[in-house]
């Protein structure tokens, strides 16, 4: 198959259009600017004794419910360095310039691409990133309920970074997931019931990097949720599938600048689908990737947010994001809204809106050519997506 073919740098490559299909789907509409209130959750899956206890069994048989619809978004990758270090002196505020967008749905999962320290010595690599505790703050103050660790970021710091992260997690307001003092905690799932809907969010690193390689957690072993060998991850999925009614796998992985997916992402998807798993995200490329259904299952497949909050601009297809919001009712995603953003010189995506969004949303449907994905038509309203 012939790889996709860029456009020009002006018409931003976004994944916009897993809500859009190519010719005859009517655009999605611009986020919506009422924020609801937030879905009562469970104790955050990253809590000391998470170890002890097991995904709660489901109240009702999964499916056995009458589904109402519930809303998840999605970011790409989030970072502090550089000039976006200064916002964390004020975390309540540090992301509020795009906290309206963030709280809409009843679920927001992000990727924390750092390690939580100022302490340790810097991983032997081209890139080092970490950020104090107040980032757990920023981000649970702007509407994220959830963010994975589990990255090639993580653990930049050392063993005495990973020990401060660890930490950090115990006191953290938000879930964190994807990291922990073994491989129980970080293979754990994120639970949660929205609206009658029990909703489990597992999350891994499939990049082969020095994290998954020198700090993959084991049975004694602190560290991140390495999926590189994915039986572990595979193993979770299958345990976690009776119990929750979504079942949502939060993945890093990807080859870095390639918009479209690799051999490794599409046959671990596939894998993912055929045990069950209802969503599959990812990020890690920097740039957008293909997001739809996998042909044959009603798996709904995100391979590539890209960058989200981000300390640098160097391209155009590395400053375009955006939020994916989906709609699920029971276990099936019926709906797919993209709402597209330009990171800006302060490191924060500025939403887009009219004629910039639509095209920017058209970019984001020409991606799924590459990743083979079928379109999920765009919410039928705003009303649909609050």
């Amino acid at each position: 198959m012939p790889r996709f073919q860029p456009r020009a740098l002006f018409l931003p490559l976004l994944l916009a259009g897993v809500a859009l299909t190519s010719c005859v789907s009517p655009p999605m509409a611009d986020p919506t600017n009422t924020a609801p209130p937030r879905s009562a959750s469970t104790a955050p899956a990253n809590r000391a004794d998470r170890a002890e206890l097991p995904v709660p069994p489901a109240t009702s048989a999964p499916g056995t419910h009458k589904p109402q619809p519930i809303t998840l978004s999605f970011t790409g990758d989030i970072q502090f360095e550089d000039h976006l270090r200064p916002r964390l002196d004020h975390p309540t505020t540090a992301l509020a310039p795009i906290k309206e967008q963030l709280q809409a749905a009843d679920l927001t999962i992000a990727n924390l691409e750092t390690a939580i320290t100022t302490r340790g010595r810097a991983e032997d690599k081209t890139y080092t990133f970490r950020a104090s505790p107040a980032a757990f703050d920023a981000l649970s103050a702007a509407g994220i309920d959830v963010a994975s660790m589990a990255n090639n970021h993580g653990v930049d710091f050392g063993p005495q970074g990973l020990s401060d992260t660890l930490a950090a997690i115990k006191r953290a307001p938000l879930a964190v997931i994807g990291i922990g003092a073994n491989d129980d905690q970080a293979f754990a799932p994120h639970v949660v019931t929205i609206k009658g809907t029990k909703v489990a969010v597992i999350a891994a690193t499939a990049f082969n990097d020095p994290t998954a390689r020198n700090y993959p957690a084991g049975p004694d072993r602190a560290g991140v949720a390495a999926a590189v060998d994915p039986e572990r991850l595979l193993a979770q999925v299958r345990s976690v599938r009776p119990t929750a009614d979504v079942v949502i796998v939060f993945l890093h992985w990807g080859i870095e600048q390639d918009q479209c997916p690799s051999d490794q992402q599409r046959s671990l998807a596939e894998q993912l689908a055929k045990l069950g798993a209802d969503i599959v995200v990812g990020t890690h490329a920097h740039v957008l990737q293909g997001a739809g259904r996998l042909p044959g299952y009603d798996t709904f497949v995100g391979y590539g947010l890209g960058n989200f909050v981000w300390r640098n601009r160097r391209s155009v297809q590395e400053t375009t994001t955006g939020l994916l919001t989906l709609t699920v009712e029971g276990r099936k995603v019926t709906a797919a809204q993209w709402s597209p953003a330009i990171v800006g010189a302060n490191g924060l995506p500025g939403f887009t809106h009219g004629d910039e969004a639509e095209r920017m949303r058209r970019d984001f449907a020409d991606l799924r050519d590459c990743a083979d994905l079928d379109a999920v038509p765009a919410p039928r309203t705003a009303d649909q997506i609050r």
